[in-house]
This record gives structure tokens, sequence and C-alpha cells, in this order.
């Protein structure tokens, strides 16, 4: 991508700009406090009452707003988990604007016209405080070549940030603490890199090991790269497979992948208690039913393209993990 910025920029509007920005700052917030959470284990939320039937049936809304709320009151009270949410805040939001601005920019180079990120917030009872992110593309893509560089500058540029997030997070990793006696515990299981690197810097990487804001920002995002490079549809390994071997192969691939999907589902949730694999499953489920655009053009990718193609498949590796989460 020599020429990015040789040929004219395609308009954003002041409004486009204001909506990309709010929904970036609120995803800052939402991020932020989700961290705050994962840092403060002693954070026990206020129960909404239970008085009578309209308690009842607004349970579950009153349980969002109290324990955003309370979130929001102790973040303010206490230092360490604030720092650790924002760390955390900012480590994941690099990741997920790296992985979106490859997209973009790549957009940009060929001229295709897309939008800016959306980051999309999320309530910070879940586990990341956001939903994700991603770019609309709103014309065809012209060429295979513009197909591969899209669908995998995004994946690459994540995973670059997430590499050194990811150092950082396992030489952090503190000695083993007991687990609760009481309830259930999750167990966020380490990705390759994560145990490659803690071979190469004799770190021990225990289950009860203490988590920290960069070790979580970084699972997510590698998690996130590996399930947005599974070849179904149109994800960015669906996009790399399409330019790669066609339509029909694409096709193929997909659906392999969607059954492998529920066969992991089902062992993840019979070995690990997880039941996050149906989840991934009936999303593939429905992105195989949208057929992917056909470029204007496949012309041959090139040996460079190839080798590129060969390094995802290594980053792809070093990402999935079968069975991320384990509830015991």
């Amino acid at each position: 991508m020599d020429n990015l910025f040789a040929k004219p920029a395609l308009r954003i509007s002041d409004r486009e700009w204001r909506l990309h920005g709010a929904l970036f700052l609120l995803t800052s917030i939402t991020t932020t406090l989700a961290g705050v959470a994962l840092a403060a284990p002693d954070f026990t939320p206020t129960e909404p009452p239970l008085a009578g039937v309209l308690d009842y049936l607004l349970y579950l809304p009153l349980s969002l707003i109290y324990y955003c709320v309370d979130l929001v009151k102790y973040a303010f009270t206490h230092e360490r988990p604030l720092a650790d949410g924002i760390a955390f805040s900012v480590s994941l939001l690099a990741i997920l604007f790296a992985h979106e601005m490859g997209h973009y920019l790549a957009c940009r180079y060929y001229r295709v016209n897309a939008t800016l990120p959306f980051f999309i917030p999320a309530p910070p009872v879940f586990l990341a405080g956001t939903f994700g992110a991603f770019i609309k593309i709103r014309s065809a893509i012209p060429t295979r070549r513009a197909l591969f560089d899209i669908g995998l500058a995004g994946p690459l540029a994540g995973f670059v940030v997430a590499l050194p997030l990811s150092v950082v997070g396992v030489l952090m990793v503190g000695p083993p603490i007991a687990p609760p006696s009481y309830g259930h515990t999750i167990y966020f299981n380490d990705p390759p890199l994560f145990r490659l690197l803690a071979w190469l810097f004799g770190v021990p990487l225990e289950p009860n090991s203490p988590i920290n804001p960069y070790y979580m920002a970084a699972w997510i995002g590698l998690l996130v790269t590996s399930l947005n490079l599974t070849p179904v549809g149109q994800l960015d390994g669906g996009h790399g497979v399409f330019a790669l071997f066609g339509p029909r192969a694409h096709g193929l691939i997909g659906r392999m992948a969607f059954v492998s999907a529920v066969v992991l589902a089902i062992l993840g949730f019979w070995w690990h208690r997880s039941p996050s694999g149906f989840l991934f499953a009936v999303l593939l489920g429905v992105i195989l039913r949208f057929p992917h655009p056909q470029p204007a053009t496949m012309e041959p990718l090139g040996t460079k393209r190839v080798a590129i193609a060969l390094l995802t498949l290594i980053v792809y590796a070093l990402c999935f993990w079968p069975f991320p989460i384990t509830i015991t």
C-alpha cells in the first residue's frame, strides 16, 4: 500500500464524525467500567427490591441499572480498580481500533466506500463492556486482490497491537490464589500465543493465577481475532478464503467450519460447562445464509499474497483455542 494517500480521499461528513466519535466515547466508558469490575472481586452490587409483581417483572432491567450505578460509585472511590479499568479499556480499544482501521485504510486505498468504525458499547456487566466494532462497506469490492487485502488487513493489524499487550499481560501474571469456596468459577483458558510466551519467558500460567488488565484485553483481542478469521461467509476469514479459492470452495469450507463449531460447542458444554460455543455456532449459521459478493474481477493473487495468507494462518493458530472458557 505504498500509494495510500496518493488518491483523493472519500469525504466524511461532520454528522458521521459526531456519530462515530460519540459511539467511541460511550464504548470507552463502558469498557472502563467492565475493566473495573474485572479488577474488583470484592464488588457487590445492590439487589433490587422484590416487593410486588412489578418488581419481579422489572427485575432484570433494575438489576442492570443498580449494577451500573453501584459500579460507577465503586470506580470513583477505589483508585486501583479504576486505574486497572482505564488500562483495560485503552488496551482493548487499541486492538479493536487497529483491527477496524486496517479494514478502513485498505478500503480507502482501493477507493471502496466504507464508513468509519462503529464501536458498539455494551453494559459493563458483560465481560468486555463492548460488543465489538465494525465498518460498513457501501460499494462493491472491485478486484480479488482488493477483497483479500481488505479482509485480512483488519485481523493482522489487530494482532500487531495485541502481541506486545500479550507479552505485558503474561509477564504481569502473579502467583495463583485460592479459588472461592462458593458459587461458580470462570477460568479464561490461555490461547496458544500466551502459552508460547509463558514458555519463552518462564512464566507459569496457572488456572488460579489472578488476571491483570493487559492479559484480559489481549485475551479478548486474540479471541476476537480468531473468531473473525473463521472461514465462513463475510467474516474476515471468509473474505480471505473466497479470494484464495473462489466461491465453490468458500461455500464448502464455510459449511465445514460451521459443523466444526457445532461439534466444539457440544464438547465445550460437556467438558467445560460453557455455553458460549453455542452462541458462536448460531452466529455462524446466520452468517452462512448471506451470500458472499463476487468481486468484479478475479485476477491472480500473486506470490506475495499467498505468503500473507500463510502468515494469517499462523496468526489464527496462535489466537485460536477450541474451549476458551471453563466454568467449574
